[in-house]
């Protein structure tokens, strides 16, 4: 008597539910992250921030006091209307309400640090100490994007931790350092991770 053979043969039934558990943790762990994360963070508005901020750099040395400042607020304003209109855009494209809670936390914890860097520039000009504004800008601005960032990706937070650490040198450094400083944070920085973001969430 012959052995009987199955006339076809068995499905991988294993390997297919394997990989169909692991399609289904994955849709469920970025669901969450999005739940739970501000995502619109524009990589592509980063990128265009970080060339302003090289331009700033590459003009505010040699101009007068007035003229310095005047050139690094102006950036900080065009950066401010750059990112923001990308970050609406990135959000109405991806149909992730910008002012969802996530959202407003970032808002929130970001604003703070950025208010007492107002208050200290006009505070720190006013007594004729520009030369540390390079220091507290940059120190300032990395404590908002870390504050703000535990509610983002996590790469924004080691962003805010990276403009801290430059922040540090420039408060020590030679005054002589701070705009070469500044381009490597907010013009290199904001390039670098603004790539990182673009890519790995999506523009």
């Amino acid at each position: 008597m012959g052995s009987v053979r199955p006339l076809h043969p068995l499905p991988a039934e294993p390997a297919s539910l394997h990989s169909h558990a692991m399609d289904n943790l994955r849709f469920i762990r970025e669901t969450m992250e999005r739940a739970t994360s501000f995502t619109a963070i524009s990589g592509w508005g980063l990128m265009v921030v970080g060339w302003t901020a090289l331009l700033a750099a590459a003009l505010a040395p040699g101009q007068s006091p007035d003229a310095w400042l005047a050139v690094w607020l102006g950036d900080a304003l065009l950066s401010f209307l750059i990112a923001g209109g990308a970050t609406l855009r990135k959000a109405r494209a991806s149909q992730d309400p910008l002012f969802s809670m996530p959202g407003k936390r970032f808002a929130l914890s970001f604003s703070p640090p950025m208010l007492v860097g107002a208050l200290l520039t006009a505070g720190l000009y006013r007594a004729g100490r520009p030369e540390l504004l390079p220091g507290s800008w940059l120190l300032l601005y990395g404590t908002g994007i870390v504050t703000g960032g535990a509610f983002s990706v996590r790469v924004v937070p080691v962003m805010g931790l990276c403009f801290m650490s430059v922040g540090a040198l420039a408060l020590f450094a030679p005054a002589s350092w701070g705009d070469s400083l500044m381009a490597v944070a907010f013009g290199g920085l904001h390039i670098l991770f603004g790539i990182l973001i673009a890519r790995r969430y999506g523009g």
